[in-house]
């Protein structure tokens, strides 16, 4: 997940201690820097699926076709008209 570090730049931030010591645990980071950055890459990533999901979304929803519960098991008017094509 990492990225180039291009740019490196020193900034100062004022963090809760305790959120970025458990956040040190969780993303297993050596350091409290390799903690934010591990968090950030986090972060980015989220977004771009969150981007390409959305995208697939809207592709798939705006192609027009047609779903139909062909089992049974979603129930009177789970499929009704805006929700899946219906």
């Amino acid at each position: 997940m990492g990225t180039a570090r291009a740019a490196v730049v020193h900034k100062h931030f004022r963090l809760d201690a305790a959120k970025l010591k458990r956040a040190q645990k969780l993303l297993n980071a050596p350091t409290e820097t390799e903690t934010v950055e591990r968090a950030l890459d986090l972060a980015i990533a989220e977004e771009e699926r969150d981007r390409r999901l959305r995208k697939a979304h809207e592709k798939f929803f705006s192609s027009g076709i047609e779903i139909r519960d062909v089992f049974g098991a979603l129930g009177e008017g789970a499929l009704g008209k805006g929700v899946l094509g219906k």
